[in-house]
């Protein structure tokens, strides 16, 4: 059996690996967060917009196959149904918010850490 070396993310290479699985599912307006400052559960959020629950299914299912496949990381937990319009995809340290335009406007994660440093904003 070969030895094989993997190295290991840290949680801001992790975030970039999963905005690159965001973008291949189309995902749109992508804010990834720096929450070292103000939280102890986890290092950033990554949140995102799907315009329908097909698309929202699409890109939590890929955000966790890249992650698996590419970063040799497993999700914590996912929870939410696309069809309640946001799914959460919990690695530990980052957290991926994939919501409907209409509930991420009403649950303002942006507004809510609004101290959080903003590493990435893609429209």
């Amino acid at each position: 059996m070969k030895n094989r070396r993997y190295r290991i993310l840290d949680s801001l290479e992790l975030a970039h690996l999963l905005v690159d699985a965001i973008l291949e599912k189309k995902g749109a307006d992508i804010t990834l967060l720096d929450l070292r400052e103000q939280s102890i559960f986890a290092d950033y959020f990554l949140i995102c917009s799907g315009d329908n629950d097909r698309q929202i299914k699409a890109i939590a299912q890929s955000v966790a196959y890249d992650a698996k496949h590419n970063g040799r990381v497993y999700p914590v937990t996912m929870e939410g149904e696309p069809e309640t319009g946001w799914v959460l995809v919990d690695f530990g340290d980052v957290i991926v918010h994939v919501f409907m335009p209409e509930q991420r406007e009403y649950y303002d994660l942006e507004g809510l850490w609004d101290e959080a440093r903003v590493l990435l904003q893609m429209q």
